[in-house]
């Protein structure tokens, strides 16, 4: 009855158990994620926002002097420290889903891949 193309047993278990620790394991990132505070900076230093690991906004601190610089340099320093958050929670993210999955590949029939 073998041949229909489908991985042996063996690997299917193997491949349910990685899928199962993943799963467990998925959890205690997402708190991870949202326990952590990462700053990004304006190029000029006077503007930082902190967001989440899950990319959730957290605070903002904005230098007095900035105010006094116009509404434009208040905008464009507070994007900057908003894009520079941004991009660290998202590689901080990234790295992290990579380091709980292990490069698994759930490339098997039936499992959505």
């Amino acid at each position: 009855m073998a041949g229909f193309g489908l991985p042996n047993f063996g690997q299917l278990t193997e491949a349910f158990k990685k899928a199962q620790e993943i799963q467990q394991n998925a959890q205690a990132l997402q708190d991870e994620l949202d326990a952590m505070e990462i700053e990004g900076k304006s190029s000029d230093g006077r503007v930082s926002i902190w967001l989440s690991g899950n990319q959730q906004p957290l605070r903002v601190r904005m230098e007095p002097s900035l105010l006094s610089d116009g509404q434009e340099a208040s905008e464009t320093a507070t994007l900057e420290a908003l894009q520079a958050a941004y991009e660290q929670s998202t590689a901080t993210m990234k790295g992290r889903m990579e380091e709980l999955t292990g490069g698994l590949n759930l490339n098997l029939p039936g499992m959505g891949g």
